[in-house]
């Protein structure tokens, strides 16, 4: 099983870093005007996008995995596999916008990407909270 939870602390820390840098990509989107870059930016958002994808899936398997394996009892265990649903949402999220983004349909600014990138920030601090200090 500690295999299981080594793999699965990887994956996860790939997913993460992959959601906490696509908005940044966004917010650099919506605020270039060159099409050249903008071409690059799509590029790298699409790729970093489907990359975040094939981390998630792995990461939310070895989780069961492991939940089945320990049987985690808890209310922490409600509450973080409520914030891990809320992150694959947003993960989807993201490729609803970057689909905005490739239509050339976005309506928002960089301010509010600025302060979407901050989401998954607060999702890990709270998943990792509820995963160690377990305080209900």
């Amino acid at each position: 099983m500690l295999w299981i939870k080594a793999f699965h602390i990887f994956f996860v820390a790939s997913w993460f870093a992959a959601l906490l840098y696509l908005p940044r990509i966004f917010v650099n989107l919506a605020m270039e005007t060159d099409p050249t870059a903008n071409a690059r930016l799509l590029l790298m958002a699409r790729k970093l996008y489907r990359f975040s994808m094939y981390l998630s899936v792995p990461a939310v398997l070895l989780g069961a995995w492991l939940w089945l394996g320990y049987g985690f009892k808890g209310g922490w265990l409600h509450a973080k596999l409520t914030l891990v649903v809320l992150a694959i949402g947003y993960n989807h999220a993201c490729g609803s916008i970057l689909t905005k983004f490739e239509k050339g349909v976005n309506k928002r600014s960089h301010k509010w990407f600025r302060i979407f990138n901050e989401v998954p920030a607060f999702l890990l601090l709270a998943i990792v909270i509820l995963v160690v200090v377990k305080p209900f």
